[in-house]
């Protein structure tokens, strides 16, 4: 669209534009700026007539009972609210990973690992990785979180101690123990 002087050429349509009236414009500024300078004043005036009525009261104490939670309890009040299914396991498996990087960190469980490597035979092998799981998994319940993770742990301690039984072979030492289930897990990456 072009705008030549006091003309406006839209679609070929020669459109004139006509200069509003000034006095009308001014007068209805004036009548809005007075309704609302009168709103004012008349909602001053019955706020001074309403403070004559009554007597004065004391400003109200807060009560030691309405006092605000801590910021820290606020924070825990949000870890532990479930945000739905997907988002409380996303933060079970972030807290798992955490626990889990301190693990490789930490020098007993290290030592048990080797030493459990270095066993010269199956069953010693099998014996001394029983050990290995009961203390990586032992630390990692004691810096859990929540009973949520801690019954997590249990169950992933559990499958790791199913895999290394062999109750069909040596029935004596692994028959008490749980066997490990006939369908294979298939892990979701």
């Amino acid at each position: 669209m072009l705008y030549h002087g006091s003309s406006l050429l839209a679609s070929r349509k020669l459109i004139t534009l006509q200069k509003p009236n000034m006095k009308l414009l001014g007068s209805i500024v004036l009548a809005a700026l007075t309704c609302g300078l009168l709103a004012v004043v008349a909602q001053e005036a019955t706020d001074l007539d309403l403070g004559r009525d009554q007597a004065p009261s004391p400003a109200p104490q807060p009560s030691p009972a309405a006092s605000l939670p801590d910021v820290s309890d606020i924070d825990q009040i949000f870890k532990q609210t479930s945000l739905g299914k997907e988002a409380d396991d996303a933060r079970m498996r972030l807290e798992w990973r955490e626990l889990s990087n301190r693990m490789t960190n930490d020098p007993e469980v290290i030592a048990a690992k080797k030493y459990a490597e270095s066993a010269p035979t199956d069953l010693e092998k099998r014996q001394r990785l029983r050990t290995y799981y009961e203390i990586y998994y032992g630390k990692m319940r004691a810096l859990a979180s929540s009973a949520v993770m801690r019954k997590a742990l249990d169950d992933m301690k559990l499958e790791h101690l199913t895999h290394i039984n062999q109750p069909r072979v040596r029935h004596e030492t692994d028959g008490a123990l749980p066997t490990p289930s006939t369908t294979p897990h298939h892990h979701h990456k």
